[in-house]
This record gives structure tokens, sequence and C-alpha cells, in this order.
């Protein structure tokens, strides 16, 4: 069987399960089933693919070429919708004064993620430490040298820029270059400048009410447009999800995941495990951990197949405040500042793990109090010192291991499994995004307690 003919029957294979997913729309099957559904066919799916065809196959290869215009065009759409959906929001979320307090608010985001960032660098020290990791006797192939030569240079040019530095780029000088996504901290500078101009607008209440008032009402009037083009990019989960993962899984490298496997375990094990830690942070704030699952599992489930916290961040704000009862400007702070602040999974789990796994082999113990209070320090702090840097978790552990003096080789060798290892990642810093605008909201008295006990709605 040629090329041509093999891609032309996956394809077709590809429509009908879409067409199976629409028909279980019009059927009115609830979205979560369907989202889950999505996701274990397109585990299936790109199984069988690699099982007939290798992950190496051409076939493979253009096959997901054509299931990417699915899946990579609804991760595009929801990236489209980002900034807008930021700008807008918190800007109303302040005229409209949605949130009572923006500064106390803000602290208090900030102040979850950078705390269960902590403790999830404490995880991953325990994690490493009971599987008994190191990187002794771990050999680096050619791929994996030159990718740490790689990561040498990416680690000078960003260390060329102090943290001060990083953190106050966070001020945009161009607004609207941030608006493009364009910049190191484009996210964040967006909040910055929509709580200037919310800030400006109650600032002239008094002075020019008239003026004051129409821009309340225009940014009331594209946030109205904007929540409801989010509404219908959201309406395409399950068929993003079905090609993301039919790609993941069709194109891993079993062989690489199978040498590093006791990493791999590892990672998911304290993955897991601050999972729970969220869940008990719930439990002490007297909020139902189970109900809050449900209802964040179609979020979770989107930021474990596309690997992008920033891509999730519709998802994140839809399922805050439509079911979980977090105010408009609690669910948009925790979502945009989550996306570059106190990521649990990527600054937090996995430098701490490398560390510990690199400090034998230098002849430092690793579990050593002193080592231990400064590598849970540097990681929460490197967590918000890179704000808004691409390439997550790699930036993270060159940050934190180069900080304790420990050399980045082993990075490199990770990479390999790196797709693996960031879908968990992944959705833990998501998680920790969502708890911390629960738990703000809380601690302000602004949670709809009744929406977060509620039963999930059936339908989207």
């Amino acid at each position: 069987m040629n090329t041509t003919l093999s891609v032309i029957i996956n394809v077709i294979i590809m429509l009908a399960i879409v067409y199976g997913l629409y028909i279980m729309q019009k059927k009115h099957v609830s979205f979560t089933k369907r989202v889950i559904l999505a996701l274990i066919v397109g585990i299936a799916f790109g199984a069988i693919l690699q099982m007939i065809y290798g992950s190496a196959s051409p076939i493979v290869k253009v096959s997901n070429s054509w299931f990417a215009v699915m899946g990579t065009g609804y991760v595009r759409l929801l990236r489209m919708i980002v900034i807008p959906l930021i700008f807008v929001s918190i800007t109303s979320a302040i005229v409209n004064q949605k949130t009572k307090n923006l500064g106390k608010t803000s602290a208090q985001i900030i102040a979850v993620l950078l705390i269960t960032t902590a403790i999830s660098a404490l995880v991953g020290v325990g994690a490493s430490s009971i599987f008994g990791l190191s990187s002794e006797g771990l050999q680096i192939g050619e791929s994996e040298l030159k990718a740490s030569e790689n990561l040498e240079v990416r680690l000078a040019d960003f260390q060329s820029k102090p943290i001060q530095e990083q953190i106050v780029e966070i001020i945009p000088t161009n607004p609207f270059y941030s608006m493009t996504g364009q910049g190191s901290s484009a996210t964040l500078s967006v909040v910055v400048f929509a709580a200037f101009i919310g800030i400006a607008t109650i600032g002239i209440r008094k002075k020019k009410p008239e003026s004051a008032e129409f821009f309340g009402q225009l940014i009331s009037s594209l946030q109205d447009v904007v929540m409801r083009m989010v509404t219908l990019i959201l309406r395409l989960t399950p068929y993003g999800i079905l090609a993301l993962m039919t790609r993941v899984v069709s194109t891993s490298n079993f062989g690489e995941i199978l040498r590093l496997l006791e990493f791999v375990i590892a990672s998911y094990a304290a993955i897991i495990v601050m999972f729970i830690v969220h869940f008990i942070i719930l439990a002490i704030f007297g909020l139902n951990p189970v109900n809050y699952l449900r209802k964040s599992a179609t979020a979770l489930t989107f930021a474990f197949t596309s690997r992008s916290s920033v891509g999730t961040l519709p998802l994140n704000v839809e399922t805050q405040v439509d079911k979980l009862g977090v105010p408009e400007g609690h669910a948009n702070l925790s979502a945009s500042l989550g996306t570059s602040i106190g990521q649990n999974g990527c600054a937090g789990i996995y430098p701490a793990m490398l560390a510990v796994m690199i400090a034998p082999t230098v002849g430092i113990n690793p579990l050593a109090p002193a080592f231990l209070i400064k590598l849970i320090v540097i990681t929460a702090l490197a967590s918000f010192g890179i704000a808004g840097v691409g390439g997550g978790a790699t930036f993270a552990a060159l940050t934190v291991l180069s900080a304790m003096g420990l050399p980045v080789g082993l990075v490199g060798l990770l990479i390999a499994i790196e797709p693996l290892i960031d879908m968990g990642r992944t959705a833990l810093n998501v998680n920790g995004s969502m708890l911390s605008g629960v738990i703000s909201s809380r601690l302000m008295g602004e949670l709809n307690l009744e929406t977060y006990n509620s039963r999930l709605n059936a339908e989207k």
C-alpha cells in the first residue's frame, strides 16, 4: 500500500471519529464525557498508527500534518483569544468593581502560587529520594550532548539579564506590542496595562463621569463579544483533544521512554502527590475536593494534551467562573498570573528532582538541611523570576541548577522524554492556577459556594 493511500485511509478514519463526536454532541451527550472519550480514542488511534507504521514513518508524519489542521488549529484559536480575554476581563473587573481589592487579591493569588511551588519542590525532592534517582550511570548520546551544549548557550543568554531586569520588563513600554503576544513577558505586561486602564477609569469618575460611564459600557460590550468567542472556540475542545492526543501517542519514542522509565514514573508520582496536596488545601478551606476535580476535569484534560498553560487560559477562566463560582476578577488574575508565576510542575517539581539527582555527583548530600532549604527558596523565587520566558520547565531547571552551582547537562538528556512528562506538569500548573483563584476568592468571602457545590451541568 503506497504512502498516499495510507494517509487517505488514516484521514478518513479520523473524520469518521470526528463525525461520531459530532453526533454525540447533537444527542446532548455531556461535554465532559465527550472530552474524555476523545482523549481515550486519541490514545488508541495513535497507538494503532505507531504499531502499524512506526513513530518515524512518513505515513504517520503526513497523517499528523493533516490532523494538525484540527489539533494545532484549535490551539491557535485558543491562543488567539488569550490576550483579548485577559485585557477586557481584567479591565472590566476593575472598572465595574468586580474585584473589591485588586492589590490584596493579587497578593493572595501570588502567595498561593509561590507557597504551592515551594511545597512542590519539597515533593520533587522526596520523589527523587524515594525512587533513588541519580544522574550517575545515565549515558548521554550524541543528540543529548548537542542538546546540553545548546542549553549551556541558552543559559548564558538568559543569565545576561538579571532577575531584577526581568521583573521590570513586565511593565510594558509599548502595550500594543505586548498585545501582539510578542516579548518575553507579554501576558503579564497586558495584565499590568489593563490594570492601569481600569484604575485610571475609576480615577476620572468624579471629574468626568460621562467618559467613565461610556468607557465602562464599551469594555462591558467588548467583554460580551470576547466571551461569546471563547464559548464558540471551547465547543471544539473534544475535536482538538482527539487530534492532539493522536499525534502525541503516534510520534512518541517509547525506546527513550523505557530507557528513562524510572524518572518518568517518579515524576508522575510527584505530580499525583502534588494534586493530592492541592485537594488537601481545598479541604482545609472547607471546600469539597471531589466536586472541584469533577468540574475542573475538562480544563485539566486539555492542559494535559496540549502541554500549554497559556492555551488553556480560556478554559481555565471559564471553569473558575461558570463551574467553581470564582468571581471574574479573581479568575482572570489567577489564570493570567498562573501562566508565568509559580508553576508547580514545571518550576517546582522538575528542577528540584534534577537538583537531587545531580548533587551527589559533585559531592553534595541532597538531603542536608542547608541544601534543602536553599533549594526550596531558590525554586520558589525562580518560578517568579522567569516570568513569561518561553521553554518553561527547561529555563526553570537551568536557573535553579545554575543558582545551586550544579551542572546542567542532565537537562539535555531528559529532553528526549520532555513531551511525556510535560503533559502531567502542565496539568498541575493549570490546577495550581485554578486553586489560587478559588482560595483567594474564598479568603475574600467572594466565592459563590452555591455554584461551587452545585451539580455539574450536563451540557455546555
